[in-house]
């Protein structure tokens, strides 16, 4: 359980809280700074955004699944003849791997 402002919550309950929530919220946002669980948010105004940045749910997508394009592992870049895709990006492949693997 979670104590929050004094009141526990079963981790069970925060979960169902969260499931309307993308799944790339679980891991910190590399673009905007937001820590998992936080919404992104634009860093010029400070306003939270509804949807996470794509730098997120790639950096999600390279944590939770591997990829069948370039085979390689959770944790490990995305490549093409064995250079690192530019700016983190993961093939197409692999978010529908990380989909699947979060239904």
């Amino acid at each position: 359980m979670t104590l929050h402002a004094g009141a526990p919550m079963p981790d069970s309950l925060r979960h169902f809280m969260r499931a309307n929530h993308h799944p790339a919220r679980s891991v910190p946002c590399p673009h905007c700074g937001a820590t998992a669980h936080k919404p992104c948010r634009l860093r010029t105004s400070n306003r939270f955004l509804t949807q996470p940045h794509p730098q997120r749910v790639s950096a999600w997508a390279r944590t939770v699944a591997c990829c069948p394009t370039c085979q390689v592992t959770p944790e490990v870049p995305c490549h093409h003849d064995g250079r690192a895709l530019p700016s983190g990006s993961v093939h197409a492949a692999r978010y529908q791997e990380a989909e699947t693997t979060a239904a």
